[in-house]
């Protein structure tokens, strides 16, 4: 058996491992997701003070955090086991401005999140700027062996 044909079923085995593994995790924090939720209604029901106002935040950011694991698995397995570059810089985008709607009192730091954020808006432009396809998004395989007519 030639070393290309072995690595070829190690990768597949490997990459089928994964999947599994990621699936698990995927299951497992989409348990959690529901577990938030039930946190967010049982204070959304209790009187409003700033203090029950200040912990439905966190409950609200910690949910949002658990669905962008969740979707950044499912992209990591549609794309081949691979993350385009613009997909992370979108989720880091999104990490500041949820660090931003949550902690806007000190203005300097409010200023240097926001220099950050264009700081990757910038980075976004010079993507699409460059013809770098990496980035795209969500491809399908294709078969090399297909026929070419």
């Amino acid at each position: 058996m030639k070393e290309e044909q072995r690595f070829g079923i190690m990768k597949k085995y490997v990459n089928w491992v994964l999947d599994i593994v990621l699936g698990a995790l995927a299951l497992l924090i989409l348990i959690f997701m529901i577990r938030q939720l039930i946190d967010i209604g049982t204070f959304i029901n209790k009187p409003m003070t700033p203090k029950n106002l200040s912990i439905v935040m966190q409950e609200v950011v910690a949910f949002f955090m658990l669905f962008e694991f969740i979707m950044m698995v499912i992209r990591y397995i549609q794309e081949g086991h691979h993350i385009p570059i613009r997909y992370l810089i979108l989720i880091c985008i999104t990490a500041i401005l949820r660090q931003l709607m949550v902690l806007h009192g000190d203005a300097v730091q409010t200023l240097l999140l926001s220099v950050s954020i264009l700081s990757l808006v910038i980075v976004l432009f010079v993507l699409n700027l460059s013809g770098n396809k990496s980035y795209v998004g969500f491809k399908p395989h294709t078969d090399d062996r297909q026929e070419i007519k």
